[in-house]
C-alpha cells in the first residue's frame, strides 16, 4: 500500500502521536515494505524536518491555533489520487477538516486517529474551549468521523470515553494496536550517558517523569507526592524529563522550593536517544500521575526498559498494566499518587523483582511496535477493500 499520514506537525516536542508515527516509520521500513509519507502543516524550512524518518510535504506556515494553511486543500485534491489511504492524525485543527473536503467522496479513502482528542475530560476541565467545540462540531468533525472509513482507538478505554463528549456521535470505531520500540543498545551504554550528564544522580533511587510538562500530566501532584512521601529518604531523588511547552515549569519549581525539597528534583528538560534509555534505565520507577492520557507512549517506554509504571486511572491503558501486574494504580490526586508511592515502598524485594519482570512481558506482549504495525496495517488493508467494493457496487 501507498500510505499518506496527515498531521498538524512533526515536531518532535508534539509528544506521543509523532514519536507514534516515527516509530510506526521505522518499523515499516525494517519489514512491512508498505510505502509511507507524510504532509503536515510545517514550514518548509523548519529544522526537525531533516531528522524524520519519512518524507514529509510541509505546507505550512500554519496561521491561528487552529493551523490553517491555503495550500493543503488544493494539494490533497491533486494529490490523494496518488496513495491508497489516508490517515488522519488528530482533531479540532484544520488539517482534519481538509481532508474531509478532499476525501469525503473521492476514490481515496480516510481513517481517522483520534489521539484521545474526544476524551471528556477537555469537556470538564476547559468548558469555554467546549463551547467553541459544540459549535464547529455538527458542520465539521462530526462529518469527518462519519464519512471516515474508520475511526482508530488505541485501547478500549479511549473508545468508550469518546463517545461522551458530544450527543451527536458516529463513526466506525476500531481499536488498533499502538505501540512503540524498546532501546536497541546495550543497556549500560545509555545509563552511563545519563550519569556523565548528571553525576549527582549516581547511586540515587530515581523516580522519574518522563513527557511534556503540562497541566494535564499532573507534576503538581507528582512533586506534592514526593515530599510527603519520599522526601524523608535522602536516597530518593526526582527526575522530570521533558519540554516545557506553557511555562508551567516555573509554576512547578515554586511549588519545589516551598516544600523544600527543590535540590531533590533535577529538571532534564526534553531528552531523546540514548540520552532517554539511559534516564529510565536508570530510574526505579516511572510515575505518570496524568489527568488525561490517551495511550501514553512514555509508559510503555518505561515497561521496555523493565521500570515499573505507577500511573493514575486516567491513563487509558491502565487496565492493560493492571491486568499484566506491569505496576501500581492510583487516582489523579495527591492522595493516590501518596498511595502508590507508598505501596511501592511496602513491597518486598522478592514483589518488586517479580514486576519489574512483568513488565518486559507486557510491553512484548501488547505494546511492541512491530506487533502495533503489523495490527495496523491489516486494518488498513481491509478498510481499503471495503471502500473499493463499496465504489462498485
Amino acid at each position: 500500500m501507498k500510505i499518506l499520514h496527515t498531521i498538524s506537525s512533526v515536531n518532535p516536542t508534539g509528544g506521543g502521536p509523532i514519536e507514534g508515527l516515527k516509530q510506526l516509520a521505522l518499523a515499516n521500513q525494517s519489514h512491512c515494505g508498505h510505502a509511507m509519507e507524510v504532509v503536515s502543516l510545517d514550514a518548509p524550512n523548519a529544522p526537525y524536518l531533516s531528522g524524520f524518518p519519512l518524507p514529509v510535504h510541509a505546507l505550512g506556515p500554519r496561521f491561528l491555533k487552529y493551523g490553517y494553511s491555503d495550500r493543503l486543500l488544493p494539494w490533497l485534491q491533486e494529490n490523494a489520487r496518488n496513495y491508497d489511504m489516508v490517515v488522519v492524525n488528530g482533531l479540532w485543527e484544520y488539517q482534519s477538516f481538509a481532508v474531509w473536503r478532499a476525501l469525503h467522496d473521492a476514490a481515496t479513502p480516510y481513517v481517522v486517529y483520534t489521539h484521545g482528542m474526544l476524551d471528556p475530560w477537555f469537556k470538564k476541565k476547559y468548558p469555554l474551549k467546549h463551547l467553541k467545540k459544540l459549535l464547529y462540531w455538527p458542520w465539521a468533525e462530526y462529518r469527518v468521523l462519519r464519512d471516515a472509513g474508520a475511526v482508530l482507538f488505541t485501547c478500549d478505554e479511549e473508545r468508550v470515553l469518546a463517545r461522551q463528549s458530544f450527543r451527536r456521535y458516529r463513526c466506525r470505531e476500531i481499536v488498533v494496536n499502538f505501540g512503540t520500540a524498546g532501546p536497541k543498545s546495550e543497556p549500560q551504554m545509555g545509563v552511563d550517558e545519563f550519569y556523565t550528564r548528571y553525576p549527582k544522580l549516581r547511586n540515587k533511587r530515581i523516580a522519574i517523569f518522563l513527557g511534556r510538562i503540562h497541566e494535564k500530566k499532573g507534576c503538581d501532584l507528582l512533586i506534592q507526592a514526593f515530599a510527603n512521601v519520599l522526601a524523608s529518604d535522602s536516597d530518593w531523588h526526582l527526575v522530570i524529563c521533558g519540554p516545557d511547552q506553557t511555562g508551567l515549569q516555573a509554576k512547578l519549581e515554586k511549588l519545589a522550593e516551598r516544600l523544600n525539597i527543590s535540590d531533590r528534583i533535577t529538571w532534564a528538560g526534553m531528552v531523546d536517544g540514548e540520552l532517554k534509555w539511559g534516564a529510565l534505565r536508570a530510574a526505579e520507577i516511572f510515575v505518570l500521575p496524568s489527568h488525561q492520557e490517551n495511550f501514553g507512549i512514555v509508559v510503555a517506554e518505561a515497561l521496555a526498559c523493565g521500570v515499573p509504571a505507577l500511573i493514575s486511572d486516567k491513563v487509558n491503558i491502565w487496565h492493560e498494566v493492571q491486568r499484566d501486574g506491569a505496576g501500581i494504580i492510583g487516582t489523579d490526586d495527591v492522595d493516590g499518587t501518596c498511595a502508590m508511592l507508598k505501596k511501592w515502598l511496602e513491597m518486598s524485594g522478592t514483589e518488586k523483582s517479580n514486576m519489574r519482570k512483568k513488565t518486559r512481558e507486557c510491553f512484548l506482549q501488547r505494546f511492541e511496535i512491530d506487533n502495533a504495525a503489523n495490527n495496523l496495517f491489516s486494518v488498513l488493508s481491509d478498510v481499503a477493500l471495503q471502500h473499493a467494493n463499496h465504489a462498485h457496487d
